[in-house]
C-alpha cells in the first residue's frame, strides 16, 4: 500500500474555484481502480496552499491513475489556477 501527497499553491483569488474543481476530482479518483481513499485539505496558516492525500493499494494502481487521460484532463483544468508546479510525494508504510 502507498500514500500519495500532492502539494499545490493556488493563485490569489482562485481558491474557491480550485476547491470546487478538486472536489469533483477527488470524487473521480476514489472510484479509480486501487484507490482506497482520497481527501483534499487546506493549510490554515497559508490560505492558498492545498494538499491532496490519497491511499492506493499499489504503486501500479497509482501509476495507472497518474498516466490516465482522466487525470490529464483534470490537470489541464487546474493548472491555470496554480502558482508553480505541483509537488508529488509517494510514501510507503515502514511497518
Amino acid at each position: 500500500m502507498i500514500r500519495v501527497l500532492i502539494e499545490r499553491n493556488v493563485a490569489p483569488g482562485l481558491q474557491d474555484y480550485y476547491d470546487a474543481t478538486i472536489k469533483r476530482t477527488v470524487s473521480s479518483v476514489v472510484k479509480a481502480q486501487g484507490c482506497l481513499s482520497g481527501e483534499s485539505l487546506k493549510d490554515p496558516s497559508n490560505p492558498r496552499r492545498r494538499i491532496v492525500m490519497s491511499k492506493w493499494q499499489s504503486r501500479d494502481d497509482w501509476d495507472r491513475w497518474f498516466f490516465s487521460a482522466e487525470r490529464r484532463q483534470v490537470i489541464a483544468e487546474i493548472t491555470p489556477m496554480l502558482e508553480g508546479t505541483e509537488k508529488i510525494t509517494l510514501l510507503e508504510l515502514t511497518h
